[in-house]
C-alpha cells in the first residue's frame, strides 16, 4: 500500500507547459530525451501534456496492463479556460502516451476535477461484467449560472468508457448528484467499499466534505460530513481523498483524509490564493 501511494504522489507532481512542439506521442524514460522532451524547460521527470494549460490530476485508474492519468486541461491556451480533462496512459509510470482528450465541456459546463473507476460487478449498467466500463465521476461547473448569482452552478456527473478508456460518453441522466443549494459543491473522489457494498463519495463542500453512497454511481445518497469546527477554515475546501492505511507493524487500519485548503493571503492592497 505504502509503495502504490508513493508512486501516485509521484505521478500527480504535474507541472504546467506552454511548449507547442508536438513531434513526439511518448514521454522520456530518465536518461532517455526524445521529442519534445530535448526542450530546455520541459520537465523531464513529471507528466506535462504535449502543450497549453493544465493542473488538477483526476481519474488516476489502472486497467488491464495500462495506468491511466485525466487530468485538468484547457486545450486552446497556455492560461486557464472552459476546463476539459486530458487524458494519458503508461505501463510503467515513467513513459506516458497522450490520447485525445477524454471530456468536453458541454450545455451542463465546463469539466472540473473528480475520480475514475473500473466498475467490475457492473453495478451500473453501463458495461458488462466480462467488459466493465470505466467510468468518469467529475464536477460540472456552469459558468453562465455562476454570474448570474445561482449557488448551484456546481454538479456531479459521470461520463463511461467500454474501450479502455479511448472514447467517453456522458451519462444521459447527469447530473447524477443535484446541488442542495451550496456555492461551492465539487471535487467528487469515489471508491468501492467491499465491505457494505457500496459506492462511496466523499465531496468537498465549501469549508468541509460531505459523505455520499450509492449502489450503481447513478443514485446517491447523503450519509454524513465532517469538518464543521475542525481544522484549519481560512478558505474553501477541496480535491479530498479517503483511503484505509494499514499501520506498519500491527494488524490495525485507519482511514486517512487528505483535503486541499484555497487559503486567501494578504499582500499589502492584494489578495491572492494559496494551497495549504
Amino acid at each position: 500500500m505504502g509503495t502504490k501511494i508513493l508512486i501516485w504522489i509521484l505521478v500527480s507532481g504535474i507541472l504546467i507547459s506552454s511548449c507547442s512542439r508536438r513531434d513526439s506521442k511518448e514521454s522520456a524514460h530518465a536518461g532517455t530525451l526524445t521529442g519534445y522532451y530535448k526542450e530546455q524547460y520541459r520537465p523531464r521527470f513529471h507528466f506535462s501534456p504535449e502543450a497549453n494549460w493544465m493542473n488538477d490530476p483526476n481519474g488516476m485508474v489502472y486497467l488491464d496492463g495500462e495506468y491511466h492519468l485525466f487530468y485538468q486541461y484547457y486545450p486552446d491556451s497556455t492560461v486557464w479556460g472552459p476546463m476539459h480533462w486530458g487524458h494519458a496512459v503508461s505501463t510503467d509510470l515513467l513513459r506516458w502516451k497522450h490520447l485525445q482528450v477524454a471530456l468536453y465541456p458541454d450545455s451542463l459546463g465546463y469539466i472540473f476535477s473528480g475520480s475514475a473507476v473500473v466498475d467490475t460487478k457492473n453495478t451500473s449498467g453501463l458495461g458488462s461484467e466480462t467488459n466493465p466500463a470505466m467510468i468518469a465521476i467529475f464536477t460540472y461547473h456552469n459558468p453562465e449560472a455562476e454570474r448570474a448569482g445561482n449557488k448551484t452552478f456546481q454538479n456531479q456527473g459521470i461520463a463511461f468508457s467500454t474501450d479502455k478508456g479511448r472514447t467517453w460518453i456522458k451519462y444521459s441522466g447527469n447530473p447524477v448528484l443535484r446541488n442542495p443549494g451550496i456555492r461551492d459543491f465539487r471535487d467528487p473522489k469515489v471508491f468501492w467499499h467491499d465491505p457494505t457494498g457500496r459506492w462511496i463519495m466523499i465531496l468537498a463542500v465549501q469549508d468541509r466534505v460531505h459523505f455520499y453512497s450509492s449502489p450503481n454511481l447513478l443514485n446517491w445518497t447523503f450519509e454524513s460530513e465532517f469538518g464543521k469546527g475542525i481544522g484549519a477554515h481560512g478558505g474553501v475546501w477541496e480535491c479530498p481523498d479517503l483511503f484505509l492505511l494499514k499501520i506498519e507493524g500491527s494488524e490495525i487500519s485507519k482511514w486517512v483524509m487528505f483535503i486541499s485548503i484555497i487559503q486567501t493571503v494578504q499582500y499589502g492592497d492584494q489578495c491572492t490564493g494559496a494551497m495549504q
